[in-house]
């Protein structure tokens, strides 16, 4: 098995111009052999809250027709973050897209101060997708700041938490620190994608990693470029690289 975390800088606003920047990523990860591809909380669009219901995406929408068309011709489960409106309810969420076209979507359980003011959370949209017999489950941002989240993922008998963020750089070692804990406590291989630039006005921290189940720190990017994080499983042992892309 091989996960990618991508690590990107999004264009505010911009929804054509990241979603080119996710298909080249893709391709670079499938070309490696990944399985699963993840990006950062609300990758397509860059993280915005005023203006969220104006760029959010339908469950349906068209504008993900190219990545159902890259998983499915690569064989590769996508996780890209967006604005999902959902019958009235406007969520933080991510799409889950599957080579077979099928796609599910996770919501953002726990939200940051002043998000409620735009989004409601949901415990309703919460796959756990299954890989080479392992079980997988979701996260973004402010739910990993939530015990709770990453012990629910136990009881599922999750064995890979997977993690989209949008930290600072001053929250990047609280991250860290909770992250590592769950990967111990939990016994939970972790996966975590953010930005390495500027997203909303506010300077991102990078650092996407990968904990394995003993909470053992395999592998990170540093703070500003874009690129992959890939991290190959051989045996229950963990290898890693990093492509600056």
């Amino acid at each position: 098995m091989i996960l990618a975390a991508a690590q990107t800088k999004p264009k505010r606003g911009n929804i054509t111009s990241n979603l080119l920047d996710h298909y080249r990523l893709i391709t670079l990860a499938a070309e490696n052999g990944a399985n699963l591809i993840v990006f950062p909380e609300l990758s397509i669009t860059g993280y915005e809250r005023e203006n969220a219901a104006d760029l959010a995406f339908l469950k349906d929408d068209y504008r993900i027709d190219h990545l159902r068309d890259l998983a499915a011709d690569n064989d590769i489960i996508i996780v890209a973050g967006a604005a999902i409106q959902e019958e009235s309810e406007l969520y933080i969420g991510e799409f889950i897209i599957f080579p077979d076209g099928s796609v599910s979507i996770y919501t953002k359980q726990f939200l940051h101060e002043g998000e409620d003011k735009f989004f409601q959370p949901s415990f309703d949209y919460n796959p756990i997708i299954t890989i080479e017999k392992q079980k997988i489950s979701f996260a973004i941002c402010a739910d990993i700041d939530n015990p709770l989240h990453p012990e629910n993922a136990s009881k599922n008998n999750v064995s890979i938490y997977i993690a989209s963020i949008f930290f600072s750089p001053n929250g990047i070692p609280n991250a860290y620190r909770d992250l590592q804990s769950y990967a111990e406590k939990h016994q939970m291989n972790v996966l975590m994608s953010n930005f390495g630039g500027e997203s909303y006005g506010c300077p991102s921290g990078g650092k996407s990693a990968f904990w394995n189940n003993k909470g053992e720190l395999v592998a990170q990017m540093n703070d500003s470029d874009s690129g992959l994080l890939l991290v190959e499983n051989k045996n229950d042992n963990w290898s890693s690289q990093i492509i600056v892309a």
